[in-house]
Formats: structure tokens, sequence, C-alpha cells
């Protein structure tokens, strides 16, 4: 999802993930806590991207690449494009439609889609990370991943994933060698309790585009989603753990918010083909509930639209939103966003219960 349309949505992700049961669980006394009910399969109809009005008697042009949606399971139906001028792209890996507008004039353009969607909650059932490989053990027989997962990413002017940040580094070494294990599951694990004892969720103010570094985060305690992602990617690629960022929306009866989140490999035969989803964004002091609701799980409320290819190149194209260029002595150009949910489903709702043994299962 473009960083533009992340503004105004990362404000209101929080109540999206409390709605999905975040902050809400009892006791079951038979086994763990209990949290939930909540959708653990959906169905509705999405339309985002963006309406562009034109004005005046100028020449201008507009550029707009719209990121597919995807999901780890379920099925994404047929997409309606509104603008019937749209080229498909692959960029970086990633299916997209792009719309490339040289007009003059007054118009209005729809360059947005529509998707019908059917998904399920993922979720690695064993917190223990039976199964994964040792941080060893990738580097051993995963050496592609680790290569193009485990380094720095940047724009033309900044280093934004910073795994190389000696005070990341320090941290993210400090958290392995306190480990009593070499399993990449546990370590991430633990990496992930140290970013939620060590950082808290903030929105950046309306109308602020800034994009916090990993570094710059680390330092001040607090990001948005991408900003935590980027921190929480950083620590995991430092210690040799690949990581990368997803960029989506997370949806609930009334509205799309944008979104990012993180995955990691760990290899083996867990989570998808090796990856995990990591949610970095929600708020509890209650690290039982951190762990168990955000690590190694991605609700049916999460829809993907962008995964990280791992260079420099991807990191521009997911912060690139749509382009205008217009004389601006002679036309006005309004951009507005479009994220809407329709035909809303809570197919099928179930409480999330993690048992003595830390096996998770949806009940």
């Amino acid at each position: 999802m473009k960083k533009k349309s992340f503004i105004v949505g990362c404000i209101l992700v929080l109540i999206v993930l409390a709605t999905s049961g975040c902050l809400d669980f009892f006791k079951n006394k038979n086994s763990g806590p209990t949290y939930g009910p909540s959708p653990v399969k959906i169905s509705y109809s999405i339309s985002y991207g963006y309406s562009v009005s034109c004005r005046g008697v100028g020449e201008f042009d507009i550029v707009y690449d719209c990121d597919l949606p995807e999901v780890l399971v379920g099925e994404v139906g047929d997409i309606i494009h509104h603008d019937p001028s749209y080229k498909n792209v692959t960029r970086v890996n990633n299916k997209m439609v792009t719309w490339n507008i040289s007009d003059h004039g007054k118009n209005n353009y729809n360059l947005a889609l529509t998707a019908d969607i059917v998904c399920e909650s993922f979720v690695v059932s064993d917190l223990n990370g039976a199964g994964a490989l040792t941080i060893q053990g990738i580097a051993q027989q995963h050496q592609d991943e680790l290569e193009q997962y485990g380094h720095a990413q940047a724009n033309e002017t900044t280093v934004f994933i910073d795994p190389n940040d000696p005070v990341i580094k320090f941290t993210a070494e400090d958290v392995l060698n306190d480990a009593d294990s070499s399993n990449s599951f546990v370590i991430a694990k633990n990496l992930f309790i140290w970013l939620k004892e060590h950082t808290y969720y903030k929105a950046h103010s309306v109308g602020d585009e800034t994009i916090q570094t990993a570094s710059v985060t680390k330092e001040l305690g607090y990001g948005d989603c991408d900003d935590l992602s980027f921190l929480y990617i950083s620590l995991c690629r430092s210690v040799g753990i690949p990581a990368r960022f997803i960029r989506g929306f997370t949806v609930n009866v009334n509205q799309a918010v944008p979104h990012a989140w993180a995955e990691v490999f760990v290899g083996g035969d867990i989570g998808n083909d090796g990856w995990i989803p990591v949610e970095c964004a929600c708020n509890s002091s209650d690290m039982s509930i951190q762990i168990n609701q955000n690590f190694a799980i991605e609700t049916a409320d999460h829809l993907r639209l962008f995964v990280d290819q791992g260079s420099n190149e991807s990191l521009i194209v997911s912060f690139s939103g749509i382009k205008v260029r217009y004389e601006k002595d002679k036309i006005t150009i309004d951009i507005e966003p479009i994220a809407r949910i329709n035909s809303y489903d809570p197919i099928e709702e179930k409480g999330l219960t993690v048992d003595e043994n830390n096996q998770r299962y949806y009940t």
C-alpha cells in the first residue's frame, strides 16, 4: 500500500485490531486463555485507489500503479477496473495494474479497482517453534533468502531498514545471547517481545508524511505500523533471520485501513513456506496477549497488497503513490483516496485458545 494512504489510515488501525479481539480474553480453566470470539473467515467486496478531478484548460500527466490484492488463506474473486485504460504490470515481483494518462482540460478519472475477497485467519499452532530451523541452519540451507532479505534497504537518500546500525545490532545480539536457544522462531519471538517492551504504537499527525528510519524509531521508542515493522525487520536481519515488510489493509464492516506488518523466515516445515507473519502495531501491556494474538498469526481482517522483494527498488516502489504533473497556472487537480468495504460478512467466528503446552487453536 502506498505511504500517502497510510497517514490517516494508521490512526484508525488500532480500532480495527481491537475489534478483531486484540485486547479481549477470558480464562478457560481447562487450558490456557481464550481470546475473542472474532471472525476467522470473512467475505467482503473492497474498492480502493484514487478519484482524480481535473479542472481547467492545461495539460497534465497522471501515473498510478495499483497493487493487486492477495490473501494467505482464501481466494480473490474477479477484479473490476473502474477505468478501462489500465495495463497489467509486474514490479519487484508484485502484480499491479497501472494507469498512465496524458490529457488536457476538464476530466474525471476513477483510478481504482473492486475485488471480492474471502479470507481466513492463518496461524502457526506451535508457539514453541518446533519445525523451525536454527539461525545456523538458515545460513547453511537458505543462503538465497538470507542474501535477499538480510541487508539494509534505502531509497535514494535514506536507509530505513538498517540491520547494520550499531545500536540496533547490539540490541538484537543482546537478545540473542540471553536466549537459551538458537531456534530462529524462538529468537524472532524474543525480538518481538523486546519490541513490545521498549516501543509503542503512535500514529503520525494528519498531514505528516514522515517515514521514520529504524534507528529513529529505536531512539524515540514509538512509531506507526511501518516504523515499528522496519525496526523489527532490522532487529531480525541483524542476527541472521531474513525478514521483510508487507503492506495492505486491515478491514472491518465499515472501513479498509491502510496498514503494514512484517514476515520473518524461520524455514523448516513451519508457516507459509517458512515465512511467519508478525503484527508489530497492536498495543497491549499484557505480553501474553501480544505473543498469542500477534506473533506468527495473520488474522482474517488482513489483506495483502505488496510484499517486499528485499531490494532498494522494492522499498521505493512501496513508498510511491499516485504521480501527477500539470500546469498549475492553467489547471487544478484534486485527488481523493478510495478505500471502501461493501457486503462484509463474518462467515465464521471462533475464539483463539492457547493450551498449557503453548499450542494455539481456534474453538
